[in-house]
Formats: C-alpha cells, structure tokens, sequence
C-alpha cells in the first residue's frame, strides 16, 4: 500500500511522540426493537472494520481506534439521549442510522462542531454544505436513489416510460416520504402517472394497500420500506401476483432479510445500491483473519458479505478514510471532531484508494467539497437470484439526474438557512 509523505511523517511523528487518547467512532445502534434484523449486521460490521484497523495498522495513523455503542432501538428520542450522552466520549463524527434522529441531531451537530455522516439517509438537502456545514451524506441520498431507479426503469423500456403507471409504496416517517417530491418531478419529465402508498409503522399489516395496486395495476412498484414492512410487502406482492422483476426498492429495501423469508417467490426482486454486494473482497480475507478468527468480531462473524454488514463496513471505511485526511491536513494524528468535520469535506475516494484498502469497485468514485457534501451521487442497481441466495449487482454506478435533484436541493436548503438563521457560505 503506498503511504504519502505526510501519512509517513504522521506515523514517525507517533513513534516519537507521547501516548494519545484513542480516536473514538461512537455507533448509534439498533439491536432491539422492530427494525433490528437491518441494524445488528450494520452495527457489527461498522465494528469489526475499526478492529480490523486496530489489529492489523496499529489503528489509524498511529492511534487505535475506540467504538462506543448506544442503543437507540430507532427511536429519535432515544437517539438524541444517546447522542448526548455519547457526546463527552470525544467522538469524531456520529451516524445515526435514522432519518428521524438526523433531523433532530443537525441543529445540534452544527452548534457543538461535531460532523454527522448520514450515508443514503437523512436530510437529502444537506447535501449542500453551505448550509449544513456539519452534516455529510456521501457517496448517494435518498433523491439520487428514487432517480436511479427511474433512470432504470427508463432504460428497461428504450428511454421511454410516457404512459407508464408507477406505484410507490413508502414507510410512513420522515424516511418513506423523502423521494416523493423527487418522484413528482421527474413523472413530469418522463410522462409517467404516479401514485403513493403509505404503510405506518412498523409495516406488518398491508393487505389493504396491496389490494389497491391490485386494482390500479402498475407497471412498476418502487418501495422506500424499513425492517418488517419490506419483507411482508415481498410477500404481498407474491400472493397477488405481481411480477417480481417489476418491483424495485431503495437500498433499505434490499437487504437478505427482506427477501428469505418469501422463498423463491421473491426470485427477481430488485433494489437499488451505493455499495457492493457479498463477500468477494480482499479485506472480508484480512476481517476473517484479525477479527472473526481472533475472536474479536462484534457478532458470530457469520453476517459477512451480507448487505448490511457490507454497509456497515462501508460505512466505517468512509470514516476512517476522512480521519486521515484530517491528520494529514492538520498535520496531527490525535484529531478533534472539528478537524475531522475539515477531513470530511476535503474527502476523495478513488478507485486507486479503495483497491489498495481491499474493496475494489465497492463504490462509487467520488470527492467531497463545501458546496457538495453528498459526492456525485452514482447509482448502481442489484436483483436477488432466489436460488443461490445470494444480491448480485445487475448494473454500474450511474449517474442520477441533477438537472432535477440539484434545483430541489438549493430551494430546500435555502428554506431551512431561512427558517434557521444561517448565512450560506463556506469557511
């Protein structure tokens, strides 16, 4: 792996140097509660990566690297209790893992200077770091997401989906409504009719909107679901027959769990992606190696390669890969939050960078400034083949469609620096 100048001066700097407090990542959790199947895997994973750094690199520029867990069970007032309570542990940035908690944490980040990573979640409109200084949502969000889908679907039928009937079935919070306006929008540029369907929490009941897209008969079903309500809306779909192959979620909405439960009917069943699926990775052989065979993974170790754990990773890469670009801008390794906040935004991920980390083609390339906290927002897409039980990535990275998504996030940005107070700009 090559090392930069400054990483080496960093790393000789440390041999030198005193002893330093450990760099502290806190997971904000949900192994609990109804939406727990998607966050034990993704806790485990964003986990097992900072051990993994810490056996095998001595952590991260020289300092090891600690993961304090607060458990949240998805539930926003539980997530700010533990953001605050996690918060005198020094931690370097936070990911809630919960559009409802990152509403309610942005206000809060932004006045402790403290960055918040919102990984295809959240507020899509922060995006805009003019105005959400602290608050991050790279590689992709939730509006890049409904146009990727619809990018896909325009693509399945010779760029053309005039006339078509679009049906999307959401989660009834903050979350399952972020792509509606994104979704009316681009039906206006494509010609195709929309309808919305909401499900309440936690989404076991369902008979009566499945009975509707019955009657209304789409051509597509797109789903923005969570937990228990993905699974059980698979099903539905399978009892009234509708093609699997036409039906499509956002990447919340595809993950193993929502799909084994219906067997092989779930065979075909699509979802969109800003990662890569299984297991094939150099860094899943190293994660066996210092972490599951040395006894020290957060879990059994058997959720490796699934969608989930996968994020998890991810996420903790994408971390971890900021830390050290703020050492090496401050030219310090024991980093505060403040200057990983400048880490942040100066992030560049490369597909040079992520093969010589071990996750060759597992993400879009993209690069991170302060009028573009969000990256470039590509797309892939994934399909569930029911046989080998296994997601496979049907499509590239794909560009979404700023034309419509970039004007949405300077009039919702500019609505919230209004209703806030704040004076756009960068620093």
């Amino acid at each position: 792996m090559k090392k930069t100048l400054a990483t080496m001066a960093l790393a000789a700097t440390m041999v030198a140097g005193p002893v330093m407090a450990d760099l502290v990542f806190p997971s904000m959790s949900y192994r609990t509660g109804p939406y727990a199947a998607g966050g034990i895997p993704f806790a485990d994973g964003y986990a097992d990566y900072f051990t993994l750094l810490n056996e095998r690199d001595g952590g991260i520029g020289g300092v090891m690297t600690q993961v304090p867990e607060c458990e949240t069970a998805y539930n926003t007032e539980k997530g700010v209790e533990c953001y605050e309570s996690l918060k005198g542990s020094g931690g370097l940035v936070y990911q809630p893992m919960s559009t409802g908690i990152t509403y309610q944490l942005i206000p809060k980040v932004t006045a402790d200077d403290i960055p918040m990573l919102t990984t295809g979640l959240g507020r899509t409109s922060a995006k805009n770091g003019k105005v959400f200084s602290h608050v991050f949502n790279f590689p992709a969000n939730y509006w890049d997401g409904a146009s990727g889908v619809i990018n896909y679907l325009s693509g399945e039928n010779a760029g053309d989906l005039k006339g078509k009937k679009i049906t999307l079935i959401y989660h009834n919070s903050a979350y399952g409504k972020e792509p509606i306006r994104t979704l009316e929008n681009l039906s206006v540029k494509h010609g195709y009719e929309l309808k919305t369907i909401p499900v309440d929490h936690p989404g076991q009941e369902q008979k009566s909107q499945w009975l509707q897209i019955r009657r209304d008969k789409p051509d597509y079903v797109v789903m923005y679901g969570w937990g228990v309500m993905n699974q059980v809306a698979i099903q539905e779909a399978a009892n009234i027959r509708f093609p699997m192959e036409n039906f499509i979620g956002i990447w919340w909405s595809g993950s193993e769990v929502d799909v084994l439960p219906a067997g092989d009917v779930a065979d075909g069943y699509k979802a969109v992606t800003f990662n890569g699926v299984g297991r094939d990775f150099p860094v899943y052989d190293d994660i066996q190696k210092y972490v599951v065979d040395a006894g020290k993974a957060a879990g059994n170790g058997n959720q490796i390669g699934t969608v989930m754990y996968n994020r998890g990773i991810y996420a903790a890469m994408l971390a971890a890969e900021s830390a050290k670009t703020a050492q090496e801008i401050h030219g310090v390794a024991d980093i505060t939050p403040s200057m990983m906040r400048d880490g942040m935004e100066a992030l560049e991920m490369t597909e040079e960078k992520m093969t010589s980390l071990g996750f060759p083609n597992f993400g879009p390339a993209f690069k991170v400034s302060c009028e573009n906290h969000g990256g470039d927002g590509l797309v892939g897409v994934t399909q569930w083949d029911a046989t080998a039980k296994e997601w496979k990535l049907i499509s590239g990275f794909a560009p979404s469609d700023a034309e419509v998504i970039q004007p949405l996030i300077d009039e919702d940005s500019a609505a919230y620096a209004k209703e806030a107070g704040i004076e756009a700009g960068c620093k």
